[in-house]
């Protein structure tokens, strides 16, 4: 399981995703991010679609389009410009228009949809992403429904879907609040006296080691609260 860090907002946070898998959002990618990316493990390209569902402003196109190609071959790989409202038309219009771009699809589409986003994803780098239209608690049977017509062989990444990796089939997500999380992690008594950076590099260590940990139950750790939170916050 990857989880790429959401696009950071400031160079304090850039900085901290040194090494990491990061997630970069055509809505949020800021001038400096040019210059941090080259410290960054690995690389994932956002149209910022869920960006366009939160503000109603429309995602540029053929900007994206153009901005995008420049990051063939370097990124892992690109999604294409979706619409999260439902209009599955339009996605698959957009899909076309960026033949690199990779297809998701969200609760909000027919879940027949999928077979069709599939023939894509096996065109494109065998990407497909996996999306649900906030609120995502409760929604497992929803994403296992739209799993079952994906077959192996085809990377899956749930976008802003921490909450459900215990879904095996799920190759990589996201983490929308990580530096958020780094706030909480100032906050709770035992470390409100370290800075900010110093919080987000408590944060980032807890990713570095997120595939080598075994869950114990019984145990309440400092992000036991943390582990549900991409659940309901909003996306990049």
């Amino acid at each position: 399981m990857t989880v790429y860090l959401a696009s950071p907002h400031d160079q304090v946070q850039a900085s901290a995703c040194s090494g990491m898998p990061v997630l970069l959002s055509f809505a949020k990618c800021n001038p400096f991010i040019l210059d941090y990316q080259r410290t960054f493990s690995r690389i994932l390209l956002d149209s910022g679609a869920y960006s366009e569902l939160n503000s109603g402003k429309t995602v540029d196109l053929e900007a994206y389009r153009e901005w995008s190609q420049k990051w063939i071959g370097h990124a892992d790989a690109i999604a294409g410009l979706d619409d999260i409202r439902g209009d599955w038309r339009r996605s698959m219009s957009n899909y076309e228009a960026i033949p690199w771009s990779f297809p998701t699809w969200h609760d909000s589409d027919p879940v027949e949809l999928v077979d069709d986003l599939v023939g894509i994803a096996k065109e494109r780098g065998r990407w497909l992403g996996i999306g649900l239209v906030p609120p995502r608690e409760g929604k497992e049977p929803l994403i296992r429904k739209a799993l079952e017509r994906v077959p192996e062989g085809i990377h899956v990444h749930g976008w802003a879907l921490r909450a459900y990796t215990h879904i095996r089939r799920l190759n990589s997500v996201d983490s929308t609040n990580w530096w958020r999380d780094a706030l909480k992690v100032k906050a709770y008594p035992l470390t409100k006296h370290l800075t900010y950076p110093e919080c987000l590099e408590i944060v980032v260590k807890r990713y570095q080691r997120w595939n080598r940990q075994i869950v114990d139950r019984e145990r309440l750790t400092l992000f036991e609260g943390l582990e549900n939170d991409d659940a309901t916050l909003a996306g990049g």
